[in-house]
C-alpha cells in the first residue's frame, strides 16, 4: 500500500492552516507583538509580569479561536440474539427450554474468533500507536453481554481492556435489544436502567449517550431519553427528515434543551459495512486512500462524519481475507495527516460542537432496511400478532414475581425474532434471510408463537401462586 499518496497535498494543507492560526486571525503578528513575545525584556518586574500576562492573553484568544475541526465518530453496534430452537407444537405445556443452545455458542465462538478478539485487538493497538487520537464507541447489549460471561469471558476482557484505554465510550440501549418504548414505556425504562447497571458493573463506567436498537428514532422517544438524564442520542441520518441537509453536524430535537443528536452518515457508513467487498460496485475496491479523500472532501463543511456500523463488520460480515484488516490498520493513520481531522467519541463530540440544526422526526426511523423505518419488525401480520402478544403478557409477568419468567419475558421481545419473521423481497429480504436461523418467515413465527403458548401458561400458573 502506498505510504506516501497524497503528501505533497497534505503537507500545503498544513502550511495554510499554520499560517492561519498563528495569532487566531490569519494575520501575521505586528512587529511589536513579535517583540514582546520572542525578545528578552528588560524592565520593571512589574513590565515584565505585564507583558508575560499579554502574551498569555494572547495565546488564549488564539487556542480559542482555533477551531476543532472536523471530528471521525465510530459507533460500532455489539448484539448477539438468544436464538430460539425449532420449538415444536406437542412440546407445549411438558418443555420449557426454548434456546439453541448449540447453535448460540456456535456462532458466538465463530463471530468472538473472527470479529471481536481480533478486531479489539487492532483497536486497542491503534490506540496506542497513535498515542490515543484514535477513538471508537460501543454499544454491547445485554444479550451479548450475557453470552460473553456465559461462553466467552475472554471477550469481556478484551472489551475491558478497550475500556482501561480511556479512548473508548460505552452507549446505552434497552438490555435486550427490544422494541419496548415503541409497546410500553415502563419496560424500556426498566431495560435501560438494567443496562446502564450492567455496563457499570462490567467497565465502570456510567453511559450517557444512548442508542435504541436498530437506531429507532423519533421526538418522542429524544423527550423520553433526555428525561432519563442522557446528554445526547445517536440515529440514523435519513433523507426525508434531513431534507437536502448534510447530516455531518450535531443536530438537536424539537424543544428539548441541553440535548444533541448525532445523525449516522449512512453513505460513508455502507461503503465499508456493505460495499467493500462487493466486487460489482463502480467504486470497488475500496482503499483507504479513496475512502480517506472521501472523507477529507467535508473538511471545510462538516464538523463531524459519523460512522456507525455493526462491528461484525470486521471479519464477519467482511471476511479477513477481503483486506478489511488492513483497511482499519491505515485508516487513522491516513485520516489524521489532515491537521483539521480527529478522532472523538460521541460525548466528546457533543462536547466539542453546538447544535448546529433542528431535526424534527415525527415519525419513527431505524437504520434497517431500505425503508429505515419500522417495518424490517412489523410490516406483516405475523409479526404484529406476534409483538402484540408478547407486550400483552408484560402485567402478568411482571406481578408474578418470578425473575425467572421476567428474564425470559425479556429475551423473548429481542427484536432478532421479529426480524426473522419478515416477509419481504430483493436486497432487504436476502439480509433478513442471512441472520435468520430458520429455513422460512413462517417457521420463524410457528416455532415463536409455539414458544408464547407454554410461556403464557407458565405465567398463569405463576400467576396463581402467587
Amino acid at each position: 500500500m502506498k505510504r506516501d499518496h497524497g503528501k505533497k497535498k497534505n503537507t500545503a494543507s498544513l502550511q495554510k492552516h499554520a499560517s492561519l492560526t498563528r495569532n487566531g486571525s490569519g494575520q501575521e503578528p505586528s512587529r511589536s507583538n513579535k517583540a514582546a513575545a520572542t525578545s528578552p525584556v528588560a524592565g520593571t518586574t512589574g513590565e515584565r509580569a505585564a507583558v508575560k500576562a499579554k502574551v498569555r492573553q494572547q495565546k488564549a484568544k488564539a487556542q480559542k479561536s482555533k477551531s476543532p475541526g472536523t471530528s471521525i465518530c465510530f459507533y460500532f453496534q455489539v448484539h448477539q440474539p438468544f436464538r430460539l430452537r425449532n420449538y415444536l407444537f406437542h412440546e407445549i405445556g411438558s418443555n420449557h427450554f426454548y434456546e439453541n443452545y448449540n447453535m448460540n455458542l456456535e456462532i458466538l465462538n465463530k463471530v468472538a474468533d473472527k470479529c471481536y478478539l481480533p478486531t479489539n485487538a487492532k483497536i486497542l493497538e491503534l490506540i496506542t500507536r497513535h498515542k490515543g487520537n484514535f477513538k471508537v464507541a460501543y454499544s454491547i447489549s445485554g444479550c451479548a453481554l450475557e453470552q460473553f460471561e456465559l461462553y466467552r469471558p475472554d471477550v469481556i476482557r478484551s472489551f475491558q481492556a478497550l475500556a482501561a484505554s480511556g479512548c473508548v465510550e460505552f452507549l446505552s440501549e434497552t438490555y435486550y435489544h427490544s422494541l419496548s418504548f415503541i409497546y410500553s414505556k415502563d419496560e424500556f425504562v426498566r431495560q435501560a436502567e438494567m443496562h446502564r447497571d450492567k455496563i457499570k458493573t462490567l467497565f465502570d463506567v456510567e453511559p450517557t449517550v444512548f442508542r435504541f436498537t436498530e437506531l429507532i428514532f423519533n421526538n418522542d422517544l429524544a423527550k423520553q431519553v433526555a428525561s432519563m438524564g442522557c446528554r445526547a442520542m445517536i440515529c440514523e441520518g435519513a433523507d426525508k427528515w434531513l431534507d437536502g441537509r448534510s447530516p455531518n453536524h450535531v443536530f438537536r430535537s424539537p424543544g428539548i434543551e441541553n440535548f444533541s443528536l448525532l445523525l449516522k452518515n449512512y453513505s460513508l457508513s455502507d461503503d465499508i459495512a456493505f460495499r467493500f467487498s462487493k466486487h460489482d460496485w463502480e467504486m470497488w475496491p475500496l482503499t483507504v486512500e479513496k475512502f480517506t479523500k472521501w472523507l477529507h472532501d467535508h473538511a471545510d463543511n462538516a464538523e463531524t462524519i459519523n460512522l456507525f456500523m455493526d462491528y461484525e463488520t470486521f471479519g464477519e460480515h467482511q471476511w479477513k481475507e477481503t483486506g478489511i484488516f488492513d483497511f482499519l490498520d491505515y485508516l487513522p493513520e491516513y485520516v489524521l495527516e489532515h491537521p483539521d481531522f480527529a478522532f472523538r467519541t460521541p460525548s466528546e463530540v457533543v462536547a466539542t460542537y453546538a447544535a448546529r440544526d433542528e431535526y424534527d422526526v415525527p415519525e419513527f426511523t431505524s437504520w434497517a432496511d431500505e425503508d429505515r423505518d419500522l417495518s424490517a419488525w412489523t410490516e406483516n401480520e405475523m409479526q404484529k400478532e406476534a409483538l402484540q402478544l408478547i407486550y400483552s403478557m408484560e402485567q402478568t409477568v411482571k406481578e408474578s414475581g418470578n425473575a425467572d419468567l421476567l428474564k425470559v419475558w425479556g429475551k423473548l421481545q429481542t427484536s432478532d425474532h421479529f426480524y426473522y419473521m419478515s416477509t419481504k423481497f430483493w436486497a432487504d429480504g436476502d439480509v433478513h434471510r442471512y441472520f435468520s436461523p430458520f429455513p422460512s418467515p413462517y417457521d420463524a413465527c410457528v416455532y415463536y408463537m409455539n414458544v408464547l403458548a407454554d410461556f403464557n401458561l407458565s405465567v398463569k400458573e405463576a400467576s396463581v401462586k402467587s
